[in-house]
């Protein structure tokens, strides 16, 4: 990439491969490796990419796929032939437990000592006669949730880490989307995956028989656990196969040690240059953590958010991004990175970029459409006695609300954190929320934008995190609802950034189920969560003392208002 004031690398290497490299770690335990570098003599900056997933697929040369590609999901580090034909020596690893590693592999959420593994690794790197003692991290999903994590740690010789797409907190942004068990991805995942690492029964070994059975007796007493094969099986038999791995999630619900121990320590994060982002898409497992990383990395930091839609495996998309900032923390080179905002999101719709130098945008209105008998989402406050609305949720009628806004009469821009205010009952003792975001064009079309989830009971909000665009929970408890009672309920629905033309509408769909069914492999990934059990009908309040509304973020346009007439003149 060349401009008129400065230029990345320039490619003049040929390439090297040493394969099967071994990298000691701790306990004895030996990493293995491929290394691809510049040919001949001399001594690089590294890239350190490192996953469960095996090496020698992520450095076959092929033409890119467009995703998911299905078998091809998991090549995710790059291509090695861009950053060593430009003077970087470049590393593909296993993490212990995985194609040759030693030790036991620590899950799909890193334990410490896999994470401790990688900073090993990084000063094992440095020191190497063909590393300059520089290393940054490179990969997406996998590769970079453990980027983030090792770079907590301040491992000597990390000078950057580029980690877009991956979660920070496995709790909430996978596992257990607002308190409510997403297995679909998980369950999906392990079984596909995980079947090919050494691992053992880790919680039996540590808790001991007694416990361990108590533990799964309790789990398999949960109808919403027992309701679904998958899940049903690995705690009947939690030895076989992968369901060591399946029943650890499933024997921790809530936000207890076990995920606090495998989060990023943001407290830690000021060592390292950090690069994040995702895509609107990917609402349902990277999206939610890169933003989070973003907000709280307290190093230098920069966050890309981009269009709805995943990168075309074998990786090759934000090459030349990654490489300005290798070339900036490791080369020194000047590629104009200082002088950018430290935010770029891409605004659907109006199909560009949106620049900002902080999350949530500057100036920001987040504006109350609260929600009316009839279906009606607007601006408007509540008429007096205004009706309650009912649906169903049971095994038989999965029920639904819906509500939509008037037509847009101008040109409204949508970006940024959205929240729903529920007040509502249900005849249960529990209640799942989901609620979902749609875009309605003008022929009436309708796509599926964002979501969000909220298990009833555990809608304690943190009060030190919160704010009123984007409620954080603790899900550390469960306090069960009281049949017929209205509660507060405070949900975040992943953030958006949508150009909403005039003659579109925005429709807000709210249930007890993720029954929607998926546009593309990125929504799968946003589905796949527990039901309840039980028949109950559950009512969502609104009124002028019980006033539900969704919080939406307008950066553009809406200055009056929208219209219900949609701005037309009515014919006497």
């Amino acid at each position: 990439m060349i401009t008129e004031r400065w230029q990345t690398s320039p490619r003049q290497y040929e390439i090297q491969l040493e394969r099967d490299l071994s990298i000691p770690v701790g306990g004895g335990i030996e990493l293995k490796a491929d290394l691809y570098r510049p040919q001949g003599a001399g001594r690089f900056p590294a890239l350190l990419t490192i996953s469960p997933y095996e090496r020698a697929q992520q450095g076959w040369e092929m033409a890119p796929l467009g995703f998911p590609g299905r078998d091809r999901g998991s090549l995710e580090v790059g291509d090695f032939n861009f950053y060593v034909r430009r003077g970087y020596a470049f590393v593909i690893a296993n993490m212990r437990g995985t194609h040759g590693s030693g030790g036991e592999y620590g899950n799909l959420h890193p334990d410490q000592d896999s994470i401790r593994d990688i900073a090993e690794a990084i000063g094992w790197i440095a020191a190497q006669p063909w590393c300059d003692g520089k290393v940054a991290m490179n990969g997406v999903s996998y590769f970079s949730v453990v980027q983030k994590r090792a770079a907590a740690l301040k491992p000597a010789g990390l000078k950057a880490i580029f980690a877009l797409y991956g979660w920070s907190d496995g709790y909430r942004d996978a596992c257990y989307r607002g308190g409510i068990l997403a297995h679909g991805f998980t369950t999906y995942w392990l079984q596909y995956y995980a079947k090919h690492y050494r691992f053992g029964n880790r919680h039996r070994r540590e808790w001991g028989e007694a416990r361990y059975a108590e533990a799964i007796a309790r789990a398999l007493a949960d109808d919403e656990i027992a309701a679904v094969p998958a899940l049903a099986a690995a705690l009947r038999a939690p030895d076989a196969g992968v369901h060591p791995l399946i029943a650890e999630i499933l024997l921790h619900p809530l936000y207890d040690d076990y995920y606090r121990e495998r989060e990023v320590d943001f407290g830690a994060s000021d060592g390292v240059p950090g690069y994040f982002g995702a895509d609107w898409g990917n609402f349902g497992l990277h999206l939610a953590g890169d933003v989070r990383a973003f907000q709280r990395w307290k190093a230098p930091k920069k966050l890309t958010i981009g269009p709805p839609v995943y990168l075309d495996p074998p990786r090759y998309q934000n090459a030349y991004q990654s490489l300005r900032r290798y070339d900036h923390w490791l080369k020194g080179r000047d590629t104009g990175l200082m002088d950018e905002p430290a935010v770029r999101v891409f605004v659907v719709g109006a199909n560009e970029w949106k620049s900002a130098e902080r999350w949530p945008i500057p100036d920001t209105q987040w504006t109350h459409f609260y929600l009316h008998a009839g279906g009606l989402l607007c601006e408007h406050e509540f008429w007096p006695s205004e009706p309650a609305s009912t649906y169903e949720d049971s095994p038989f009628a999965r029920g639904a609300l819906r509500f939509t806004t008037p037509a847009m009469v101008e040109n409204t821009e949508i970006c940024g954190p959205i929240a729903l205010k529920l007040y509502a009952s249900t005849t249960d003792t529990e209640v799942l929320w989901f609620a979902t975001l749609w875009h309605i064009d003008a022929s009436a079309r309708e796509s599926l934008l964002t979501r969000g989830w909220l298990r009833g009971s555990q809608r304690a909000l943190d009060p030190d995190r919160s704010r009123p665009w984007q409620p954080v929970h603790t899900h550390e408890k469960r306090e069960p609802l009281s049949p017929g009672e209205v509660y507060e309920f405070d949900i975040e629905l992943r953030p958006y950034a949508i150009l909403l033309r005039a003659g579109e509408r925005l429709a807000l769909g709210i249930s007890s189920a993720d029954a929607d069914p998926p546009a593309n492999f990125l929504h799968t990934i946003g589905l796949g969560s527990v039901l309840r059990m039980k028949a109950s009908h559950v009512t969502v309040f609104h009124d002028a003392q019980r006033p539900s509304y969704l919080l939406l973020p307008v950066t553009r346009g809406n200055l009056i208002g929208t219209f219900i007439s949609g701005g037309q003149m009515v014919s006497p």
